[in-house]
């Protein structure tokens, strides 16, 4: 009380302590790019920090928020239900990354496309949940567009389920968090649905990609997304003592970088804030006034020049960032905003553990299965999967060398197995044996069961012990065709 009598006496002093702000401020390094930052109460809408919300943006996977939305609704009103099953079309099946790679006809019900959807943001499951609720891709579209607006997402247009790059495919903070209070206020219960930890098909277990699932206490939602255009962008929620904060994140620098800033948010939400009296209100979010403009797109700085480009959000971490180090975004700005408070534990800190244990939600193909029919299809699908690289001491010579094929051998080649092979000089060297790392001259040159007849003055023959003189050209087999069989091994992103 004696700080605050204080400042109404001597206005210089709190002249002093805002030039003291603004310093603060100012020394704290501006992104290198555009970042569009809100918070916001669950319950109420009320902004609690709002930088660029609503500038218009690309979604990404965020879009997928609405189709669980859309699907969800259609569960609730009766029109489907949760077993439901829905087929895989070859328009399904054909999305790019990350996808679950099912082949056309295949069944998944509505509770495990959306599982799969929503925890490894498969593309492929978005449309298969979007013909089987609307019909068809642009049927659905129309349902995702009218719930928009009935919403209030006024600055939202949708043009697919799964928020690949597509021309009118355009949102905001402001409506991703409009969103995201719907979600919470109208389907509380399938709201599961947005924070599972990590999901198991098969032997594949895959963890959510919202990194504060697990480990940012009380996160409790929503979804990831990223295209180069629009960047690294995260939805996320929390609840503490009663009191529920969503946050949005978009054009984040990295999948590491969009998790560190919405939890900076989060813990400044529910910090309590001696100084908001600095700050003016902003109302709330239905209320935040839209910009006209085009949305920014990131996609030099997001896949230009020497940065990798993810295939997509699956691959999030493969994607190094010149500006992604531990301190960045923790020092001033979170300092002074959180009171002069500093965390006591930084969010890259709380990020970069492993998350909470947890056991993996089984997902599978067919009809819903429970007990031991349950446990019977995960040994299928377990077996159906082939693992990428094989066990240690597998190697080739279970299969004779002239009837390996080449997606053996490029696998071999990859994974640096050795192989043992005996050669036939009657038979012609192939391709898929031509070339294996790590393959000695002298295990390629191993005797023969039977010893050959020779000639009196046979041609000299070529043999197996030195294949790197074959020509280059050769189709008896030399590092051309390996190479070949490597590229079409590798998969198509």
């Amino acid at each position: 009380m004696h700080f605050f009598t204080e400042l109404r006496r001597r206005p210089s002093l709190k002249r002093l302590i805002l030039v003291a702000g603004l310093s603060i401020a100012a020394l704290v390094p501006r992104a290198a790019h555009a970042e569009a930052l809100l918070v916001v109460e669950a319950d109420t809408g009320k902004v609690l920090q709002a930088e660029n919300a609503t500038y218009p943006w690309y979604p990404a996977s965020v879009t997928k928020m609405m189709t669980t939305y859309v699907t969800l609704k259609a569960v609730k009103d009766g029109r489907i239900s949760l077993d439901t099953l829905l087929t895989v079309s070859p328009t399904a099946a054909a999305q790019s990354p990350s996808k679950m790679g099912f082949r056309p006809g295949i069944q998944v019900t509505v509770d495990n496309a959306l599982k799969m959807m929503m925890v490894k943001s498969a593309n492929d499951m978005a449309v298969v949940l979007a013909e089987g609720v609307g019909g068809s891709i642009d049927g659905f579209s129309v349902m995702m567009n009218e719930t928009a607006q009935r919403l209030g997402m006024t600055q939202t247009s949708y043009v697919n389920p799964n928020g690949l790059p597509a021309d009118g495919q355009i949102t905001s903070a402001r409506d991703l968090a409009i969103l995201a209070r719907a979600i919470i206020r109208d389907l509380p219960e399938y709201e599961y649905f947005v924070h599972i930890p990590s999901i198991r098909y098969g032997r594949r277990v895959t963890q959510n990609f919202n990194k504060l699932i697990g480990r940012f206490p009380g996160a409790d939602g929503f979804k990831t997304g990223f295209i180069c255009a629009s960047g690294y962008n995260l939805v996320a929620s929390a609840t503490r003592n009663g009191k529920r904060l969503i946050a949005v994140v978009l054009g984040s620098s990295s999948g590491r970088m969009r998790a560190v800033r919405a939890a900076q948010l989060l813990e400044r939400g529910f910090a309590n804030n001696n100084l908001t009296w600095l700050r003016p209100a902003l109302g709330t979010v239905d209320n935040l006034v839209p910009i006209d403009a085009s949305p920014p797109n990131l996609r030099d700085e997001m896949c230009g020049g020497k940065r990798k480009r993810p295939a997509s959000d699956e691959d999030e971490d493969t994607v190094a960032s010149n500006s992604s180090g531990s301190g960045n975004g923790e020092t001033g700005v979170t300092f002074f905003t959180a009171g002069l408070q500093p965390p006591v534990l930084k969010p890259s800190e709380m990020l970069a553990a492993a998350p909470s244990p947890s056991e993996p939600v089984i997902v599978y193909t067919g009809p819903t299965k429970t007990g031991p029919a349950l446990i019977a299809a995960l040994a299928v699908d377990s077996e159906k999967q082939t693992p990428r690289r094989g066990t240690k001491g597998h190697t080739a010579a279970k299969k004779p060398a002239a009837t390996a094929d080449a997606k053996t051998a490029a696998k071999d080649v990859k994974s640096d197995k050795r192989v043992s092979v005996t050669i036939d000089p009657n038979v012609p060297i192939r391709p898929a044996g031509a070339k294996h790392a790590g393959v000695k001259p002298e295990a390629a040159a191993a005797k023969p069961a039977e010893k050959p007849v020779v000639a009196a003055k046979p041609a000299k023959p070529r043999t197996a012990a030195k294949p790197r003189h074959l020509p280059k050209n050769s189709t008896t087999g030399d590092a051309k065709p390996a190479a070949d069989q490597k590229t079409a091994a590798a998969p198509r992103t």
